[in-house]
């Protein structure tokens, strides 16, 4: 049948995934850091993704294509929910109770409105790795820091320690469909890198951000110095590498 359909121009998409987010069919995913149609049946040609995408590498096209199946828009949106937030180890809840004993004290003696701020030690944005351009004047020359999302969410004075004094990227290789040595190779060929820190989890799809690491490292042809700090779900350093 002839009806609207989205089309995708390669040339102009920076693989931001703005689209993917905005799409509510799940039409649209990542492949090879750009955006592309998975399937025609899953397109509504509603056109929620045309605003979200910064690059207008997204239109409108009238041309023959599958008819739009709910059905199989719905189980493919369960079939990507189950794939998000079961199986891996890294998915399992767990609750360590930090700072319960020290709060219950300190409310008895000191509000909340009198405690020191904490200084933030980001000094730049954005973090996102799909987000940050490659030649940003602020990678060069600079100490980078690439963590893994959770890191700084288990590791106590993440900003004091690894923050401070490095320009900071984040992604997560479990929740990102993209490839992020692409990216990462870019930025370590347009840039000269002085060194790079990864903070990764204990769990193991953790281990997709240093494979990422390395072989942007490798890409690069650059020789870059590298250190890989582990962290567990608890907040403790297991391993520097």
């Amino acid at each position: 049948m002839i009806r609207r359909i989205i089309t995708i121009d390669k040339e102009k998409c920076t693989g931001c995934a703005l689209c993917v987010n905005a799409c509510h069919e799940g039409a649209i995913g990542l492949k090879d850091g750009k955006a592309v149609l998975l399937r025609e049946d899953y397109c509504d040609g509603l056109g929620d993704c045309l605003p979200a995408c910064p690059a207008d590498a997204i239109h409108f096209e009238e041309r023959e294509a599958a008819a739009y199946d709910h059905e199989a828009v719905q189980k493919h949106l369960a079939a990507r929910k189950r794939a998000v937030t079961g199986g891996c180890p890294g998915s399992a809840a767990a609750f360590f109770g930090h700072g319960h004993e020290e709060q219950k004290t300190v409310a008895d003696t000191v509000s909340s409105a009198s405690a020191p701020a904490i200084a933030s030690q980001l000094s730049q944005w954005p973090v996102q790795i799909k987000l940050v351009a490659p030649n940003a004047p602020y990678f060069n020359g600079c100490d980078l820091l690439i963590a893994a999302d959770c890191t700084a969410y288990a590791y106590g004075n993440f900003h004091q320690e690894f923050i401070k004094d490095h320009i900071t990227i984040v992604g997560c290789p479990k929740l990102d469909s993209v490839d992020y040595s692409e990216k990462l190779a870019q930025i370590f060929t347009y840039n000269d890198i002085k060194s790079i820190t990864l903070t990764r989890m204990t769990v193991p799809c953790c281990g997709g951000m240093a494979m990422a690491v390395q072989k942007a490292i490798q890409a690069s042809g650059k020789n870059i110095p590298l250190k890989i700090v582990i962290i567990s779900p608890d907040g403790q350093i297991i391993q520097t590498q």
